[in-house]
């Protein structure tokens, strides 16, 4: 054998044995591992839209106001000769009682003037109806002497009232906002002395759109046309008192039945009873005074088969994200009945069994394809079926 065949055969072999080391070594290696490869499409959170019965509620506020409020004015001449105690800035009083008293001398010896004049016109009238029966006297003559005797009956009732002026005194339990007079202080007809309020109910105006009209309930001018006051919708009053957060009780009572021509809203009058709880003293309630700026939350009327969702959930235009069966994004507007911090209550464009997405995805088309839990839970068992297939 020559030596090129020798060479040959040696080339052969070690490529030979190249090769076959070469498919073992590859035989020892373990194999790659697989990785899933992540869809492109969006993970999105979606909710599926129920049936809801909401029972709204409206929010509004005002101030605490009395319902009855008188300015005292002098009705007479006279010094300011006395002054109950109880009529200062937030004394309180009871029906009836004398709060200030003008000088009555000159008025009580008008009326014993009156008085006597009157009788002496009796007297006069009563000789002359006897003279008249007798034939002794004109006809003329009783009538003037008749004429005489109402006017003294007349100036004893004028007379009688201005001596009761001198005692100043209110129809009405309540409570003195100013005190304007003092004592010794001369006064004339018409001179303001002070400013009162009854105690018994206290009001609070609120301000209603006309979209807040279309969810409460309020009383018509029918309803209030023989007493003045209706039983309207309950309202919870709300103010921070001592650092605490407080709570009344009150009920719409009438409104003010015209729309503001300024602001285009509705003033509804809600009432609240013994603001100062005068009536039951010591049971632990708080007290609403008069100039009190309350929060009020309205009850308003209940609407069925509405769709609720998260406010959040709403973009902007009242659009929503809805997704298909397909995983698919179709943007479309809604009507927005009404929204609070929390909820937005649609209309129409939403129904029951919808789906719509709660997360945010920036600039989102129509048709555009994304994943949900759902449909991410079975790519997962369908990728698990298939490893167990293999």
């Amino acid at each position: 054998m020559n030596r090129k065949l020798q060479r040959a055969l040696l080339i052969v072999g070690i490529f030979v044995v190249a090769v076959v080391g070469a498919g073992g070594l590859s035989k020892l290696k373990p194999p790659p591992q697989t990785r899933d490869i992540p869809d492109a499409a969006p993970l999105v959170e979606v909710m599926t839209l129920e049936p809801y019965d909401a029972k709204f509620r409206i929010a509004s506020q005002g101030n605490v106001r009395p319902r009855t409020e008188t300015i005292l004015s002098a009705e007479i001449s006279g010094a300011i000769v006395s002054i109950s105690p109880k009529f200062t800035a937030g004394g309180v009083f009871r029906k009836g009682e004398v709060m200030m008293r003008i000088d009555p001398t000159i008025y009580a010896v008008a009326v014993d003037r009156a008085e006597a004049t009157l009788k002496q016109r009796q007297i006069e009238f009563d000789g002359a109806e006897k003279l008249r029966s007798q034939g002794y006297r004109a006809e003329s003559e009783y009538a003037s002497a008749a004429a005489a005797l109402a006017a003294a009956e007349a100036d004893l009732v004028n007379a009688q009232r201005n001596l009761e002026r001198t005692r100043i005194t209110l129809p009405y339990d309540g409570m003195v906002r100013t005190k304007e007079a003092d004592l010794g202080q001369y006064v004339n007809p018409g001179t303001r002395l002070g400013v009162t309020f009854a105690t018994d109910f206290a009001e609070v105006r609120l301000a209603l759109t006309d979209h807040d009209l279309g969810f409460i309930n309020l009383p018509a001018a029918a309803d209030v046309r023989e007493s003045g006051s209706a039983s309207g919708p309950a309202v919870t009053l709300s103010a921070t008192q001592k650092g605490e957060l407080r709570q009344w009780q009150a009920r719409i009572v009438r409104t003010e039945g015209v729309v503001d021509e300024k602001s285009r809203v509705t003033y509804a009058v809600a009432q609240v009873d013994d603001p100062y709880k005068l009536a039951s003293p010591g049971n632990g309630e708080t007290p609403l005074p008069m100039g009190t700026f309350v929060a009020a939350d309205i009850v308003g009327t209940t609407v069925e088969n509405i769709v609720r969702i998260p406010r959040s959930a709403l973009r902007a235009n009242n659009q929503l994200m809805f997704v298909d069966e397909d995983d698919k994004i179709q943007m479309r507007s809604v009507e927005v009945l009404r929204a609070d911090s929390q909820y937005a209550y649609l209309g129409a464009g939403a129904a029951s069994g919808d789906r719509i997405s709660l997360t945010t995805i920036e600039s989102p088309l129509n048709g555009m394809l994304v994943r949900t839990e759902d449909s991410t839970a079975d790519k997962a068992d369908q990728r698990i079926a298939e490893s167990t297939r293999n």
